[in-house]
């Protein structure tokens, strides 16, 4: 595996909070609009640069990425981000309550991508692809690091540590508590080595990002070939569960489904929806949860054992008719971060007939499928903390 020292574009040590956003599509138009406002700073004026345009511009219009382009620009010619001199390595640390991690914000070859050392564990969808592949051409950058892991390395954890000992670029604890300090490494050979003895990473978020950037790899050649990301040990990395939200029933009131249910799992009365352990599911359904419960599925197929894919084959597709999750529009999503009281209150408002909480997938699993050349389920893993945009921009 290659890393590449790169010269990022950054925000001052005094301006990265007011710079520093939430990744591009975790919000919607609307959340971004209202994060934005009053801060001139904010990146999400480069990742969502529609909020800057006439109500309704579509995200992915030739309008808003000449939009993303001047804002990008603009932030240039004011000073907000200025460019390092000589290429360089990142430690980048954040901290999230008691759990720290802290990653190498470098850039990756395409080709790697390409050629499977970089693996994937999603499917990607062309339309995310091409809206990224545009917003990379026309901005000529990458503007939003994508998120790698890989299997620990002591000799890197030592090279790291020694990194963070310096005085830091920045240091700075945004809105939702999330405290986010990086480090300049300036003497990089002995770092490039150590990855360069690392046979794989895992792409852990991020897929349509680093497609984009291969598609725009292909395009363009010259830098396009490498693409920035941050690049974490796997044993720091936090895995939240990714729930389920059906909007009806499929024709049967909940009495009727509660009794299929019931044909298909275990299923007992339950104080709330925290999942405490794999090979169980919590049900919520006219005001109150249910735990659903299996014996540990047997087979070699990792992800058949996947608890989502316990709940997609045995209950969702069969009882609910839900056959396809990437595409139904009778199931939503909703990331662990928001807890299981958000699943409750979507089900009582009437914007859901019943929610799922899951037990989170572990890393383990992921990087197992991604050995294996699977695909996990859709909306299967949520990282947490997410990697704020803006801290670092690879101009191609």
């Amino acid at each position: 595996m290659k890393i590449n020292p790169f010269r990022a574009w950054r925000p001052a040590a005094d301006l990265a909070g007011k710079v520093a956003a939430v990744p591009y599509d975790v919000v919607d138009t609307a959340e971004a609009s209202a994060l934005a406002a009053g801060n001139k700073y904010s990146f999400l004026h480069v990742s969502r640069p529609e909020i800057d345009l006439a109500p309704g511009t579509p995200c992915d219009s030739e309008e808003a990425y000449h939009q993303a382009k001047k804002a990008l620009d603009a932030m240039r010619d004011e000073g907000i981000l200025s460019q390092d001199a000589s290429p360089c390595l990142y430690a980048y640390r954040q901290i999230m309550g008691d759990h720290a991690q802290t990653g190498i914000v470098a850039c990756f070859e395409t080709d790697d991508y390409k050629n499977g050392i970089l693996k994937r564990h999603e499917k990607t969808r062309n339309d995310k692809e091409d809206d990224r592949t545009r917003h990379i051409l026309t901005l000529k950058a990458h503007t939003g690091p994508v998120f790698l892991t890989y299997r620990d390395d002591a000799i890197i954890d030592v090279l790291v540590a020694k990194a963070m000992a310096g005085e830091p670029a920045f240091d700075f604890t945004a809105d939702d508590g999330i405290r986010h300090t990086a480090w300049r490494i300036d003497e990089t050979d002995a770092l490039v080595d150590a990855f360069a003895k690392v046979p794989c990473a895992y792409i852990a978020d991020g897929h349509h990002r680093a497609a984009a950037a291969a598609r725009a790899a292909a395009a363009k050649g010259g830098e396009y070939r490498r693409f920035m990301a941050v690049i974490f040990p796997a044993k720091q990395l936090k895995l939240l569960p990714y729930n389920r939200l059906v909007a009806d029933l499929n024709g049967l009131v909940a009495e009727e489904f509660l009794a299929k249910v019931a044909n298909v799992f275990t299923v007992t009365p339950a104080p709330d929806g925290e999942v405490a352990s794999p090979c169980h599911v919590r049900l919520y359904l006219n005001g109150a949860w249910h735990d659903l419960a299996w014996d540990k599925p047997t087979g070699t197929d990792p992800v058949a054992r996947l608890d989502v894919s316990v709940l997609q084959d045995r209950l969702l597709a069969p009882v609910l008719g839900i056959e396809n999750p990437r595409k139904s529009p009778r199931i939503s999503f909703m990331g662990g971060i928001r807890g299981t009281q958000a699943l409750a209150d979507a089900v009582d408002k009437g914007e859901a007939a019943a929610a799922f909480s899951m037990f989170p997938v572990t890393i383990d699993q992921m990087m197992d499928i991604a050995d294996a050349g699977a695909v996990m389920p859709p909306k299967s893993t949520w990282f947490e903390p997410k990697l704020r945009s803006g801290l670092f921009v690879h101009s191609c």
